[in-house]
């Protein structure tokens, strides 16, 4: 079975190959999408599940294939990961009410995470957060610190597409809602900043 979801924002890729995947007992399921985060997506779903996968790139997409009920399938039990630290979500610009105050007091959040090293695994930013990965030089500069200390940084693609700011991303990856749902499961911590 083949599913074309280029063009479809997530988390739809991956509802579409979970009800593709429950009318099977065994087979492979074909997903063809057109960004690299959707593309990653469905590789961890397959994994947390325990489906063998293939990942073949095209020109302009990537075709995930997705194995339910052979032999070759992969145990969940191995590809069990340890959970992960602290999952930072950042839902806005600023930090409270009080815009000028707000903006201090997320510079000076920034600041102290790279001061004292005390980093999460991963920061998403969503909603207005977006603006500090792509329009804001000074919190641009922040988060590549951050970035290099060894934290990975993601910016909601929903949201940059919301805000036209899609081609501006100068930090980190585009995320998908995969990556903050996921921190319910794949942290012992999650963080809501904002």
């Amino acid at each position: 079975m083949e599913i074309d979801a280029r063009g479809l924002g997530c988390p739809k890729p991956i509802i579409l190959a979970e009800e593709a995947l429950s009318k099977i007992e065994e087979g492979i399921v074909t997903v063809i999408v057109d960004n690299e985060g959707s593309m990653e997506n469905l590789k961890k779903y397959a994994t947390r599940f325990g489906y063998y996968y293939e990942v073949e790139e095209k020109e302009n997409y990537w075709k995930v294939k997705i194995v339910k009920g052979y032999t070759c399938q992969i145990s969940p039990t191995v590809q069990k990961q340890t959970k992960k630290d602290l999952l930072v979500i950042i839902s806005s610009d600023v930090i409270g009410k009080d815009e000028k105050l707000g903006r201090i007091l997320m510079k000076a959040y920034l600041e102290t995470m790279i001061a004292t090293r005390q980093l999460p695994q991963m920061i998403f930013l969503m909603n207005t957060a977006v603006k500090l990965s792509t329009i804001d030089e000074e919190f641009i500069s922040l988060l590549k610190k951050i970035e290099e200390m060894g934290t990975e940084v993601f910016t909601c693609g929903t949201c940059l597409k919301y805000y036209n700011l899609e081609d501006s991303l100068r930090v980190g990856f585009r995320g998908t809602t995969n990556h903050f749902v996921e921190g319910m499961f794949d942290f012992n911590k999650t963080v809501w900043i904002g």
